[in-house]
């Protein structure tokens, strides 16, 4: 299926968009993207906020398409965002900036999916709301559902293309599998992995048949919590996870797994990705996460980096004092997050255009060189 606009991110179409559309854009605002090289902007935009209503649409496409046109060339969505409506509004702020002259092959998409994508708003019973669009449909069973998760194979394949249909876009950069740690509690890590391994797999053959780049996994506790916690998830048992899933997708020991992302919340309150040693990453070494992602050649991302909004006002007293140039905590808080080593990009949702402001204005200021972000650390701890 064809779901419209065709292409992904290449490195010479990005070495192009850096080059122009983020000329205003500082030193330092791409990060390069593993061995494809893709020149990534360092902060890019999340459409997770705002009411599900016609006007934050509305904003959406208007805050996409002037993002694309000064030097954001990463953006972010889900197939449940308001209920639906973000990865529509993304694709329409595309749309315009196509038209504007922005290439297909000098944006890189992020999807998820996992969560229960509601149509209209949550239903007054989710399980019955389960069995009809779900089970029903053959896309899942009640034992893959914990909550308004969903752990199936078929169902997660089903919002991706919900997705591409949705952005109008024929194949998706990365589509990442959302929060699967909240399955460990009810099936167990090993069976959990399973299900995992059969949902990558699915993705393995998307990254195949070039319905997306590549795929990996979004956290919220995963990539934070200490070793021993029920929710931690090993970033080289994950890999191996994936190794499998391409062995079976192409019948080859020596196919290489398409698994190339992971994201993680990051921000002066949540700091454990960076800080917290918890991977082993071979031949006795051990890592944060953080650190573990770029040792083992995958592209790290940072959510949540704005904290759900509590740090447009509000920062460490170190952190103000040392981004002191930065006229407030918003930006404070953005130069924070992506001028941590390791971080490829940072997300922020930005459902107000007034807001991109902010981010524009970051881009256009030179990430911490690392020395001086290290003394900030020191400080923030």
């Amino acid at each position: 299926m064809s779901a419209g606009v065709s292409g992904l991110a290449t490195r010479p179409a990005t070495e192009r968009y850096a080059q122009t559309f983020g000329a205003a854009c500082a030193a330092g605002h791409y990060s390069d993207f593993l061995n494809l090289h893709l020149r990534l902007s360092s902060l890019g935009i999340g459409t997770f906020p705002g009411a599900a209503t016609d006007a934050v649409d509305a904003a959406y496409a208007r805050i996409v398409h002037r993002a694309a046109l000064a030097g954001i060339n990463v953006f972010d969505t889900a197939a449940h965002y308001r209920y639906g409506r973000s990865p529509h509004a993304l694709g329409e702020g595309l749309r315009r900036a196509f038209a504007d002259g922005v290439e297909r092959a000098q944006v890189f998409v992020v999807a998820k999916g996992g969560f229960l994508a509601f149509d209209d708003g949550p239903p007054a019973d989710v399980e019955r709301w389960f069995d009809a669009h779900v089970v029903a449909r053959g896309l899942g069973r009640r034992e893959d559902l914990v909550g308004q998760h969903c752990l199936a194979a078929r169902y997660v394949e089903a919002q991706l293309e919900a997705v591409r249909a949705a952005t109008g876009l024929d194949s998706i950069d990365a589509f990442l599998l959302d929060q699967p740690e909240v399955h460990y509690g009810s099936l167990g890590k090993e069976r959990a992995h399973r299900k995992m391994a059969d949902v990558f797999e699915v993705l393995e053959r998307a990254a195949r048949d070039g319905r997306i780049g590549c795929y990996g996994i979004s956290s919220f506790d995963a990539l934070r919590v200490e070793t021993d916690a029920l929710l931690f998830q090993s970033l080289t048992s994950l890999l191996a996870l994936a190794e499998r899933a391409a062995h079976a997708a192409g019948g080859d020991a020596r196919t290489r797994h398409a698994l190339r992302i992971v994201q993680l919340p990051f921000n002066q309150a949540m700091t454990e990705g960076f800080t917290r040693f918890s991977q082993a990453t071979g031949e006795g070494n051990v890592a944060s996460s953080i650190q573990a992602a770029y040792q083992l050649r995958v592209y790290a991302m940072a959510s949540h980096v704005m904290g759900k909004g509590a740090f447009a006002g509000t920062g460490a007293d170190s952190v103000r004092a040392w981004l002191a140039d930065l006229p407030n905590d918003a930006q404070r808080a953005l130069q924070f997050a992506r001028s941590t080593p390791g971080i490829g990009t940072a997300l922020v949702g930005v459902s107000a255009p007034a807001h991109l402001d902010d981010v524009l204005a970051v881009a256009r200021t030179a990430p911490l060189a690392r020395a001086d972000y290290l003394r900030l650390f020191e400080r923030v701890q």
